[in-house]
């Protein structure tokens, strides 16, 4: 494994940093950092456009569904600058670019390729995407899920509620996991997938506020929601396996992102460090701030490597299991560790809003504090990820 970049890699970075810096106005930047996403929906679709014309939305993907048959490697390579810069629009909600679409291209239909792929790798609003996955009684018990599609003629029709939806508010369209066989001896065996259109008759979608008061999740409800037949993802029943499959995918995902975003944080800590003194010195003369500040950057190199060795592993045709979840576990301990390094160096300015004149480093550092305890929930807790790592790479059994 060779993992310099080429001269390819490098000219890729020197032109997503100068799109960046003619593109993207500073505030859009910071309020990226802090929330995930832009707060400004019509500015954001406006990139994703523009990251689909420049053929960088879905570069690995193949020609024919609007990629640019680019390697993993490069795809990496500029998801650590998306993390870096900020760059709103390049997921397409919170899945479209990352897991719907690897995912239709391993088990759709011909017809769900067609209409579906184009579409997200348009950038249009049409092409967003929400997960409908956590529920109520469901979470880390995945399988308990109980939203339920029952077979209708050449429909089904779905009843039942999602939460902490990401995005639903935004979205066209819905990745759901529903229950298809209540009778299922295993509860896993009776899940299968379907794309719902998000306009259907019977959607209901509420807003969930986060810790720091945005507007990023939502509990949806789906009343007699009828669903074609032929939106139906891979087999019936058989849907479990095709979500573990789709849940690799987004926590490869979370390796680079996190790594470009953190190293930002991270320089402009070090920055702060430089130029702050406290009882007398800089605070980049402490030795425990210094030895801090360090901790990051070795476990921000980590990621990145583990960010290169993941895609070099899917480059050979292998679902990434145990290394999914390696990166996932890796990225959760890296933003946890920047957020609460931060609130030491910043004292009591690491809580002031983001809006407030006396907010440091634009209020990264809150919005990280506050958001690093739900992300090591997010796609997978932190127990459920070294559970997974423990069977699939170590070769233990199951602790349940």
């Amino acid at each position: 494994m060779d993992f310099s970049l080429g001269e390819k890699e490098r000219a890729l970075i020197e032109e997503i940093r100068q799109f960046a810096k003619e593109e993207l106005p500073p505030d859009s930047v910071c309020q990226t950092l802090i929330d995930g996403e832009c707060r400004d929906f019509q500015f954001e679709i406006s990139i994703a456009k523009k990251l689909a014309q420049k053929g960088w939305l879905v570069m690995s993907w193949p020609r024919e569904y609007g990629g640019r048959d680019a390697s993993l490697w490069e795809q990496t390579v500029y998801e650590m600058e998306v993390g870096y810069w900020g760059i709103p629009g390049a997921w397409m909600g919170i899945s479209g670019t990352q897991w719907v679409g690897p995912c239709l291209m391993l088990f759709g239909t011909e017809e769900q390729k067609k209409k579906y792929l184009p579409l997200i790798a348009s950038g249009e609003p049409d092409g967003v995407w929400c997960t409908g996955y956590s529920e109520p009684n469901a979470g880390s018990d995945f399988a308990n899920l109980q939203t339920r599609a029952a077979r209708q003629g050449d429909e089904y029709i779905i009843n039942g509620q999602k939460v902490w939806t990401s995005v639903a508010h935004r979205a066209r369209w819905c990745w759901l996991a529903a229950r298809t066989d209540p009778n299922a001896v295993k509860k896993h065996r009776g899940i299968s997938i379907f794309i719902v259109d998000m306009k259907s008759p019977g959607v209901t979608v509420n807003p969930i506020l986060n810790y720091y008061g945005r507007h990023h999740f939502n509990e949806v409800f789906f009343d007699n929601v009828r669903v074609p037949a032929s939106n139906l993802v891979g087999e019936e029943n058989r849907g479990w396996y095709h979500l573990m499959q789709a849940l690799a995918f987004e926590r490869r995902s979370t390796a680079p992102v996190t790594y470009g975003r953190f190293k930002r944080i991270l320089e402009e800590l070090v920055e702060y460090a430089r130029n702050t003194e406290y009882e007398g010195r800089l605070l980049s003369q402490n030795p425990v701030v210094r030895g801090k500040l360090c901790d990051i950057a070795i476990e921000l190199e980590v990621l990145k490597m583990f960010a290169y060795q993941i895609a070099w592993t899917i480059s050979k045709g292998e679902i990434p299991v145990y290394q999914s979840s390696r990166n996932k576990v890796m990225s959760d301990e890296v933003m946890k560790k920047v957020a609460l390094t931060g609130a030491e160096v910043l004292g009591i300015y690491s809580q002031v809003d983001p809006d407030s004149k006396w907010a440091r480093l634009h209020g990264t550092i809150q919005g990280a504090y506050l958001g690093f305890p739900g992300q090591a929930i997010a796609a997978g807790t932190t127990e459920v990820e070294k559970s997974i790592i423990a069977q699939f790479r170590l070769g233990l059994p199951k602790s349940y």
